[in-house]
């Protein structure tokens, strides 16, 4: 019964149609109409949106055949990546996530959202995240999946998870399969440059149980 029931669905029939076309009661026929919709995967909102900061290629190995483009590749990012992503909330508000990434070594540091804004907004919000950069550029999201995803797998081999707010705003970005198109690390080496809040001893601790000295670089802050 269910099965016909999803091939008489899948000719566009209505739920009556289809309770006529079995000669059953709609009664009978509503319940899997609803189970069949619910096997169905939930469509992606809208992508109304998604940038990431110029220079954020600086270090890094991209494959050349994804056709990824850095407006301004020397820019001085230091490994320090902010993707910024919005999608469609209801027809005059968005969904916006934002995802800063230490893609040579420590993977997703910080992320904030979801927040729903209107376009007014999203424009004044916008220049304020990326206001620690030279400034932003439109992205794909494929591309910020994979500095966001890929610099999670990078940072899980050698020993650091991702920061705790990430689970909250991970699904904005969609679904990511397959391997990175990016080498991480500053030129494909670990390189660690020591953030305000980090604890350096704790990290070149973890470092040090995957790598040996001359595996890894690193930078701490003066005193």
């Amino acid at each position: 019964m269910k099965d016909r029931v999803r091939e008489l669905r899948a000719q566009g029939r209505s739920p009556k149609e289809i309770a006529r076309a079995l000669k059953v009661a709609p009664s009978v026929v509503a319940p899997l109409v609803r189970a069949i919709a619910a096997e169905a995967p939930a469509a992606e909102p809208e992508l109304v949106g998604c940038w990431v900061n110029v220079g954020w290629s600086e270090g890094l190995t991209v494959d050349p055949a994804r056709g990824w483009v850095d407006e301004a590749p020397e820019s001085g990012t230091g490994g320090s990546v902010c993707v910024l992503v919005a999608r469609r909330h209801t027809w005059d508000k968005m969904t916006v996530c934002g995802y800063l990434a230490d893609v040579y070594c420590l993977g997703l540091k910080n992320a904030l959202g979801p927040e729903v804004l209107d376009e007014r907004e999203l424009l004044r919000f916008r220049p304020y995240f990326f206001g620690e950069y030279a400034g932003w550029q439109d992205a794909p999201i494929e591309l910020a999946k994979d500095i966001v995803f890929g610099s999670i797998d990078h940072a899980r081999t050698l020993g650091f998870e991702p920061h705790e707010d990430f689970a909250p705003v991970a699904d904005l970005l969609g679904k990511w399969e397959g391997e990175s198109s990016i080498t991480f690390g500053r030129d494909g080496k670990p390189f660690y440059v020591q953030g305000v809040e980090d604890d350096p001893n704790r990290v070149l601790q973890i470092l040090r149980r995957k790598l040996s000295d001359d595996e890894f670089d690193y930078a701490l802050a003066e005193e």
